[in-house]
């Protein structure tokens, strides 16, 4: 089972246990598709889909054929269950990720460890004659943890989910540590007769360059946002097929392509005479970020001499998008974001890695439609003393959630985290309270902030 994350930081992997007790797989940073898998079965062939040495083996046979490769460095590596899963192992795998990597507080009953083998051990006492009764009994075991973000997938449902594709070709990537302490970029997954695969992308390959620039230690989020273009235009790609494989460039057309989230134009204030560049981000996708920049220098180019942003109905989207949205107007090592749960993988602090593109002051507009990713961004410039908050409590929505595929296909989605802002308040349930529910002048903004960053500095 991999564990396919809706927000970063994605669990890492771990030792899966013995069969018959919960068969754990490996985790994914970004959802796609066992694509592989009935080929692989078919040749019952392994290929690696997380981090391990590389290795090229020749097979020891006569006459010996080519050298073959194991793909992608840090390989990546897909169990081929010869056997099947039973109805029983099944609801047993389930169980396990719960019992594992839930976060007890993101429901609204009573859970413990003894309470959900106590659990177990009643649901497995007799025997699951059906495949359908497993999943029924799966939907109802979750269902009692009293989260609405912990539920069940059906296999169309978890097919349907694990295509998403944000570079707008077709695959999807995953970041995987090197061996000079950097990390490279693989091809998680893709799309069969999309863009990508019909020029020539295969699974494990490592994306090298984009139009011409290296992406090698650049992150998923930013190489595939490096992708996008509008649709029917071309993009560049270099490839490194498997690790002893040849390097090829070739021309990927777009087909699918995410829309700009971001509208923008300058404005005069009554009784004011500077003028203010306003900002309306409808979503948090992978062109959020790209689009965002253009616009402010635009607006910076064109007088604006501040800046209004609105994620007021901005229920969030990509929570990548909107973490790297918030580093735009951090001071280098400034924390936009913790991450806590149980599993110490989960546990993790986010910062800005490099200064601020515009420091001019600003303004940010939230309402009670105002969630997730759009929260992030929110908690991240206000404990930071970077924005005014304008408007009304956000939403409250700070769960992280993982997607688990199970071994029939089917997968789980658990709430495996929560968002902690930089000054330690729990956004889940609890949103962030505004400063000013008017829209404040220039003058008074300045007066927040600078109140702000003394406090802060004090």
């Amino acid at each position: 089972m991999r564990p396919l994350s809706y927000a970063p930081p994605a669990p890492q992997s771990r030792a899966s246990p013995s069969p018959g007790r919960g068969l754990r797989t490996q985790p994914c940073a970004l959802p796609f598709p066992d694509a592989l898998r009935a080929a692989a079965a078919a040749a019952a062939v392994s290929l690696s889909l997380l981090a391990g040495d590389a290795a090229c083996a020749a097979v020891a046979a006569a006459p010996q054929p080519p050298e073959m490769c194991r793909d992608g460095g840090a390989a990546m590596e897909e169990e081929v269950r010869a056997e099947a899963v039973t109805n029983e192992q099944l609801v047993e795998e389930a169980w396990e990720v719960v019992n594992e990597s839930f976060l007890p507080d993101a429901g609204s009953r009573p859970w413990s460890p003894e309470m959900w083998m106590q659990r177990k051990q009643d649901i497995l006492q007799g025997t699951i004659k059906s495949r359908s009764k497993a999943h029924d009994i799966i939907r109802k075991m979750l269902a009692s943890l009293g989260d609405p973000y912990t539920r069940f997938l059906s296999p169309s449902e978890f097919s349907k989910m694990s295509k998403y594709d944000m570079t707008g070709i077709g695959l999807n990537l995953r970041e995987i540590p090197d061996d000079i302490g950097s990390f490279k970029l693989m091809v998680l997954g893709l799309l069969l007769d999309g863009p990508a695969y019909s020029a020539g992308v295969r699974q494990g390959d490592e994306l090298l360059s984009v139009n011409g620039i290296d992406v090698r230690g650049k992150s998923a989020f930013d190489a595939s946002s490096m992708l996008q273009g509008p649709k029917e235009t071309f993009v560049t790609i270099k490839v490194k097929h498997s690790d002893c494989g040849p390097v090829e460039s070739m021309k990927v057309q777009r087909q699918l392509v995410a829309r700009t989230p971001v509208f923008y134009r300058l404005e005069k204030r009554e009784n004011e005479d500077s003028s203010v560049g306003y900002i309306h981000i409808k979503e948090f996708n992978a062109v959020a970020k790209k689009d965002l920049v253009s616009a402010l220098k635009r607006l910076q180019n064109s007088g604006a001499s501040y800046f209004v942003l609105d994620l007021r109905d901005n229920l969030g989207g990509l929570v990548q998008a909107g973490i790297e949205t918030a580093k735009l107007f951090l001071n280098k090592g400034d924390t936009v974001i913790y991450t806590a749960g149980r599993d110490r993988q989960v546990q993790n602090t986010i910062v800005a890695e490099s200064g601020p593109l515009v420091a001019t002051p600003l303004m940010l507009l939230v309402n009670n439609r105002t969630a997730s990713a759009s929260e992030i961004v929110a908690s991240a410039l206000h404990d930071n003393c970077k924005a005014v908050l304008v408007g009304e409590r956000t939403f409250g929505k700070g769960l992280i959630q993982s997607v688990f595929e199970l071994h029939d296909g089917s997968g789980i989605v658990v709430t495996v985290g929560k968002y902690v802002t930089p000054n330690h308040k729990d956004i889940n349930g609890n949103g962030i309270e505004p400063d000013y529910n008017r829209l404040p002048d220039l003058k008074e903004a300045r007066d927040y902030l600078s109140r702000c960053q003394s406090k802060e500095l004090s």
